[in-house]
């Protein structure tokens, strides 16, 4: 092993040493069990480099080069008022808040919920469910997937738990806010969710994570989502972290016969942010639909990695990414569908567009088909362009300024996605939030040299 790959493995294995929580319950096996598992894969698995596929174009030096400390204990100093910048007026919600990764229960609101239906705490579920926990905890996801994942399972402290009951429609979304608070210490946390949709339920979740601040932290995000026979969710997520921030989320996803899965991400902030999907339909005729919009500007780089596993046949996938790009901005995106070889009937689809405004942005886009049935519908494909100066001349014509001209023709090319969100205080505050952006960001740089046309 090379002297560089020592000590990025010293990286982890000290995060290991350090990170280490007393959960408050003893004698579940099954978690000691697996937490010593993914001890044991740190001290094995392969540290992610660029001579990996999955890692070829997303560099973890600066990451390393970070020394972040554990946030383990339970964030007390905040309150109701402190929460007013963050929620989204008009946004009905049962809410969780976490504060550096633990739960802030006085400042959450699950009360009244419809019977059949469990929001909280992960933490706190090892105690009040700890056998419901036991049947789906590492179910869909797999520890040894690569060291970031062995390292949110090694360091499990909380998370996100819920659970619908068979044949439940909640009757109003679940939100989830993540809250970064700016501290002295650079701090990593690493929530843990497990969400378990029964037979035949239906529920709408929204993943926000924000942050005060432009302090620097990291979020090693591991979701697991069962959707049992014929259960429905819609998944909305959207990062919008400190400039600093860097920000991992792995998701694994399970989909047993006749479910469905509509998932919308949005990657607004963070200076490093990478995004796993991985998809499995576990029987058939289940659907899984994934949108997404990336913006990466100076400073920033922006990876999606989709990985949708169509191992039974008359299953449908639909993905649709969109990216902006300025500045000296970076993304990545690489999806990959694979189609076994019983999977017949398998309609899969996978798009990815990139809009480049400056000369000096960057993308590396990959879309994969891998075909193993001879019965199917699948298509991929992927654009990387500049704004069309025709259309640009066109608005001038009637009136408008270039700037204003390029930021409707921005804000066009995103609206396919942001409209999939159908929580309208939510999709405004996302179209808030790109105007904010072309406003403060894109339109300096359109009139600059920079100018990609």
């Amino acid at each position: 092993m090379s002297a560089a790959n020592e000590q990025s493995r010293q990286w982890f294995e000290n995060l290991v040493k350090s990170g280490q929580v007393e959960l408050p319950t003893d004698q579940l096996n099954w978690l000691d069990e697996a937490r010593q598992q993914a001890r044991q894969a740190i001290n094995t698995l392969p540290v992610p480099y660029r001579k990996q596929e999955e890692w070829r174009y997303t560099s973890i030096d600066g990451l390393l080069r970070q020394e972040f400390q554990p946030m383990n204990d339970q964030f007390t100093a905040l309150h109701a008022v402190d929460l007013e910048d963050w929620l989204l007026p008009d946004m009905d919600t049962y809410r969780l808040v976490f504060a550096n990764g633990r739960c802030v229960p006085q400042l959450s609101n699950t009360e009244e919920l419809p019977d059949g239906v469990r929001i909280g705490s992960l933490r706190a579920a090892l105690t009040t469910d700890p056998d419901l926990l036991a049947t789906w905890f590492g179910q869909t996801a797999n520890h040894q997937q690569h060291m970031f994942t062995a390292l949110n399972t090694a360091l499990i402290n909380d998370g996100v738990f819920v659970h619908v009951a068979p044949g439940v429609k909640v009757d109003k979304p679940i939100e989830v806010l993540y809250l970064s608070l700016a501290l002295e210490d650079a701090v990593i946390a690493h929530p843990r969710n497990l969400v378990v949709m029964e037979a035949g339920s239906q529920a709408t979740l929204v993943e926000r994570f924000v942050s005060t601040g432009d302090s620097v932290y990291f979020n090693n995000v591991l979701n697991e989502i069962i959707l049992n026979e014929s259960a429905s969710l819609i998944h909305h997520r959207v990062q919008d972290e400190s400039p600093r921030a860097y920000h991992l989320s792995s998701l694994f996803l399970s989909q047993q016969k006749q479910s469905a899965y509509r998932g919308t991400a949005l990657a607004l902030g963070g200076a490093w942010a990478r995004t796993d999907y991985k998809a499995r339909f576990q029987d058939e005729e289940a659907v899984c639909t994934l949108n997404g919009l990336y913006l990466a500007g100076e400073k920033q780089l922006t990876d999606f990695h989709l990985d949708i596993d169509h191992a039974k046949p008359h299953c449908a996938s639909e993905e649709n990414f969109r990216g902006i790009l300025y500045g000296k901005g970076r993304a990545v995106f690489d999806g990959k569908i694979l189609v076994a070889k019983d999977a017949q009937k398998s309609d899969a689809h996978l798009h990815n567009a990139n809009l480049m405004l400056t000369r000096s942005a960057e993308v590396d886009t990959k879309p994969q088909l891998e075909i193993y049935a001879d019965d199917v519908k699948c298509s991929h494909g992927t654009t990387v362009g500049q704004l069309d100066p025709e259309q640009v001349y066109y608005m001038r014509s009637r009136g408008i300024e270039t700037p204003m001209a390029k930021k409707m023709l921005c804000l066009g090319f995103a609206d396919e996605i942001i409209d999939t969100i159908e929580i309208e205080p939510l999709r405004q505050h996302v179209h808030e939030r790109l105007h904010f952006t072309l406003d403060q960001v894109v339109t300096e740089q359109l009139q600059t040299d920079e100018v990609a046309q």
